[in-house]
C-alpha cells in the first residue's frame, strides 16, 4: 500500500505538467472543484420566515437556519452529522421541524430525523436535539408523502417485515409514533396520495414485469390502468379539482412520453400535452402548491424547454430571465402562499447562484454562490454536439472543449453517464470542468437506453449491454478523432455505476481505443451483479431481465457472460484505475474485486482505490479529493494532461487509507454467479 501511494506522490514530484498555452487559464485548485461546498441547498420556510441551508459545522455539512431577514452571518446550526454529510433535507408543511434523511457509511438503509429549530442549543452538541423518527438497522425507509392537509403526518415505508416490499405507515413528526395502515401484501411498489392527503392510487409491477396502477378503494384494489414491461406510465400529483390524477405515459403506439388526465374510478384517460417539437419525453409538471393548477411543463431537449399554463407566471418568469440573462432558471422551495420562493441560476460555467424572489414585491435578491470562490472565468463551455453511431442512430451528447487550447489533437476522454437509464443534462459539470482545465476534451455522450429521448431511443439499448451501446461511445471517439479535434493516440474513459460498466466494456472490448481508463463503482461480472441487487429493488426485476438478459434462463446467462467485461480481461491491455465504496449496496465490492484481480494476474497495470466508509458514490469530500488526486496524475502520466502537483497532509492521508495493493487481492475469480474474494 505505501509503496503505490508513493509512486503516485512521486508522480506528482518528478512528472510537470504539459508546457502551458499562452490563452491556457491556470491549473485550478482540485479542492475548488472537489472540496466541502461552503454554502447551498437553501430552502424557505413554508410560513415564509427562516431560510435553512447546507454548511459545514466541525468539519461536516449539516444544517443552518436562519431569518429570512437576518445576514447568513446570524444564522446558527440545527444539525451535528460528525463524519456524512447530509445531502437533503425539507421543512414540516407546518414549519416547525426540519426533516432530513441519514444512511450509514452509504449502505442506503435510510432513518429519518427530525430537528425542532426553536429549541435551545445543547451544551455539548452546540445545535438543538435532534430525534430519530425511525431508527431501525438494516431496513431503509421510503416517504411518500407529506400532506399539506396533515402538516403532523409522513406516509413512509419500511421494509423491515419483508425487504423486498415496503409496508405503508402513517408517522407522526410530533411523537414519532407510527401507525401501520397497510401491510404490503399485494408487492404494491409505489402509493399515491390526492392533494388532501388521502390514499387514491398505487402502483404494482405484475410477474411479467408490467405496471399496474390500482386504484384503492374501501374493497380493496382495482386495476385502472397498465402497460408493458417496456412502456413507462405513472402517477404525477392530481388534477386542481383533485378528482383526477396526472398520468405520464408512453403506452401503446406513442413514442414520446406525453401528459394525461387518469380518472381514478374508470381509468379513462385524456391526453394533456406532449412536445410541441415532437423530438423529447415531457420531463415534470410544475404545479402550484395552492391550488394544483399547472404552471408549466418541461421538456429537455439539448436545452430545457418550458411551456407556461399559466400566463401571470409565464410574465414573471419572463421578468425573472432579464434579470439572469442566458441561464437556465430553477424553482425550488417556496412559501406556502407562494409569494416568496427559492430560485437557483446556472450554466456551463456557473454552478449556481441562489436568489430569494418576492412575487409582490419583484425583488430577486441574491443569496450567495456555490463553489463561490472558483474561477467561472477559466471554466469552458459545455455544449451540445451530436453525431452518427454505428448503425446511423443519432447520438446526442454534450461536448467539453478544454479553455485557451485549440480544438486540434486533443487528448480526449470519455465520459459516459451511470443508469443506464438516465441521461446527462445542459448545465455545469464538475468533472467535466475539472478534466477540462486539465487540458482534456470531455465527450459525455447520451448513448441509446439513455432516457427522455423516446421509447425507440430507450429500448435500442435492451440486450445491448457491451454492444451498440458500447459503439455509441466508440463512434463518438471516431466521430472526433475524423474531424481533428482529438488525438487517437491519447483517449482516455472515465465514469462511474454503469459508465464504470462501460469503462471496462471499453477496455475490454476495444482494447486498442484507449490509452487510459478509470472505473469507479463499476460491474465487471453482469452474473454477480444481478444476483447481489439489493432486496427493494425486486419491483424492477423483471425490467432489469428483459433490459439486460435473465440469468435464469440459458440464452440469457450466455449473453450476460459474453457481456462481462471479466469475460474479456485478459485482452484488457490499457491501464487501469479502479475505485470503489467498500459499502455499496447496488455494485458489491466484489465486482472490483474480480476485474482488479484478472488484469492484476494478466500482468498488466491497475491500480485500486477502495473507501471503507462510502457506498455507491463518494459522498465525503475527503475522499473525493483523495480520489481525484491519484486519478489526474494517472491521466497525466497516460495521456499527456496537466495536474496539480501538491497534495495536502489530510488528502495524502486518506489517499494512502483507501489505496490497496493489487497483490492482496486474492483468489480465483468466475462467471457462474459464485462469490468474488474480499480484499485481504
Amino acid at each position: 500500500m505505501k509503496k503505490l501511494l508513493l509512486s503516485v506522490v512521486a508522480l506528482a514530484s518528478t512528472i510537470g505538467p504539459l508546457a502551458m498555452n499562452a490563452q491556457q487559464p491556470p491549473i485550478i485548485d482540485r479542492k475548488l472543484f472537489f472540496g466541502e461546498v461552503e454554502i447551498s441547498g437553501a430552502q424557505i420556510s413554508p410560513d415564509g420566515q427562516y431560510i435553512s441551508f447546507l454548511k459545514p459545522y466541525k468539519g461536516t455539512r449539516n444544517i443552518w437556519v436562519k431569518k429570512a431577514d437576518e445576514p447568513f452571518s446570524a444564522a446558527r446550526p440545527v444539525s451535528a452529522e460528525a463524519t456524512r454529510p447530509i445531502r437533503a433535507y425539507f421543512w414540516s408543511r407546518d414549519s416547525k421541524y426540519v426533516l432530513y434523511s441519514q444512511d450509514a457509511g452509504g449502505d442506503e438503509n435510510f432513518n429519518i430525523y427530525a430537528i425542532d429549530p426553536s429549541l435551545p442549543a445543547d451544551a455539548k452538541t452546540g445545535v438543538p436535539p435532534t430525534r430519530a423518527l425511525t431508527n431501525l438497522k438494516g431496513v431503509r425507509t421510503a416517504i411518500y408523502a407529506a400532506p399539506k392537509s396533515k402538516p403532523d403526518i409522513l406516509f413512509i415505508g419500511l421494509n423491515d417485515r419483508d425487504p423486498r416490499w415496503h409496508d405503508l405507515y402513517e408517522l407522526h413528526l410530533s411523537t414519532g409514533e407510527k401507525t401501520l395502515l397497510r401491510k404490503n401484501t399485494e408487492e404494491i411498489a409505489g402509493w399515491d396520495f390526492d392533494n388532501d392527503g388521502n390514499l387514491r392510487l398505487a402502483e404494482r409491477t405484475n410477474q411479467a414485469g408490467d405496471t399496474e396502477i390500482l386504484s384503492v378503494t374501501a374493497e380493496g384494489f382495482k386495476q385502472i390502468y397498465s402497460c408493458t414491461v417496456l412502456e413507462g406510465c405513472g402517477v404525477s400529483g392530481f388534477d386542481a379539482a383533485n378528482k383526477q390524477a396526472y398520468l405520464v405515459t408512453n403506452k401503446g403506439a406513442l413514442d414520446l412520453s406525453e401528459l394525461e388526465l387518469l380518472d381514478p374510478a374508470t381509468g379513462a384517460t385524456i391526453k394533456v400535452e406532449s412536445d410541441p417539437e415532437n423530438r423529447v419525453d415531457l420531463s415534470s409538471v410544475q404545479t402550484s402548491e395552492v391550488d394544483y393548477r399547472i404552471l408549466f411543463t418541461q421538456y429537455e431537449d439539448d436545452r430545457v424547454r418550458l411551456y407556461f399554463k399559466d400566463k401571470q407566471f409565464e410574465k414573471e418568469y419572463q421578468w425573472l430571465q432579464t434579470k439572469l440573462p442566458g441561464k437556465e432558471i430553477g424553482f425550488g422551495a417556496r412559501s406556502k402562499d407562494e409569494n416568496i420562493w427559492i430560485v437557483s441560476a446556472h450554466s456551463d460555467t456557473e454552478p449556481g447562484e441562489t436568489y430569494l424572489w418576492n412575487r409582490s414585491a419583484k425583488t430577486l435578491v441574491l443569496q450567495y454562490r456555490i463553489r463561490e470562490e472558483l474561477p467561472r472565468e477559466s471554466l469552458s463551455e459545455r455544449k451540445p454536439y451530436h453525431y452518427k453511431s454505428s448503425d446511423g442512430l443519432d447520438i446526442p451528447a454534450y461536448l467539453t472543449l478544454p479553455k485557451g487550447l485549440p480544438a486540434k489533437n486533443l487528448p480526449l476522454v470519455v465520459f459516459p453517464h451511470g443508469g443506464p437509464w438516465g441521461r446527462d443534462s445542459y448545465g455545469y459539470d464538475t468533472f467535466a470542468q475539472f478534466l477540462a482545465n486539465r487540458g482534456y476534451a470531455v465527450l459525455q455522450p447520451n448513448f441509446r437506453a439513455s432516457t427522455g429521448y423516446g421509447k425507440k431511443f430507450l429500448n435500442a439499448g435492451n440486450g445491448q449491454w457491451g454492444r451498440t451501446m458500447q459503439d455509441d461511445l466508440t463512434w463518438g471517439v471516431k466521430a472526433l478523432v475524423a474531424d481533428g479535434t482529438v488525438d487517437p493516440k491519447r483517449v482516455g474513459i472515465f465514469g462511474g455505476s454503469y459508465g464504470g460498466y462501460a469503462t471496462l466494456a471499453g477496455v475490454a472490448f476495444t482494447p486498442d481505443l484507449y490509452a487510459a481508463a478509470v472505473a469507479y463503482v463499476a460491474p465487471s461480472n453482469l452474473i454477480t451483479l444481478l444476483d447481489a441487487i439489493p432486496p427493494y429493488w425486486e419491483a424492477g426485476r423483471k425490467q432489469m431481465y428483459t433490459r439486460m438478459a435473465d440469468p435464469n434462463t440459458p440464452e440469457g446467462k450466455a449473453l450476460l457472460i459474453a457481456e462481462s467485461p471479466l469475460t474479456k480481461a485478459t485482452a484488457i491491455v490499457t491501464p487501469l484505475m479502479v475505485v470503489q465504496g467498500k459499502n455499496d449496496p447496488r455494485v458489491n465490492v466484489r465486482e472490483s474485486n474480480q476485474i482488479v484481480a484478472a488484469v492484476r494476474d494478466n500482468g498488466k497495470p491497475v491500480e485500486y482505490l477502495v473507501a471503507p466508509d462510502e457506498g455507491h458514490g463518494f459522498a465525503r469530500p475527503i475522499n473525493n479529493l483523495a480520489m481525484v488526486t491519484a486519478m489526474e496524475a494517472f491521466l497525466a502520466k497516460y495521456l499527456g494532461g496537466r495536474y496539480q502537483q501538491d497534495v495536502p497532509a489530510d488528502v495524502e492521508a486518506k489517499l494512502k487509507e483507501i489505496t490497496v495493493d493489487p497483490k492482496t487481492v486474492s483468489g480465483a475469480v468466475t462467471l457462474n454467479g459464485a462469490l468474488a474474494p474480499a480484499v485481504k
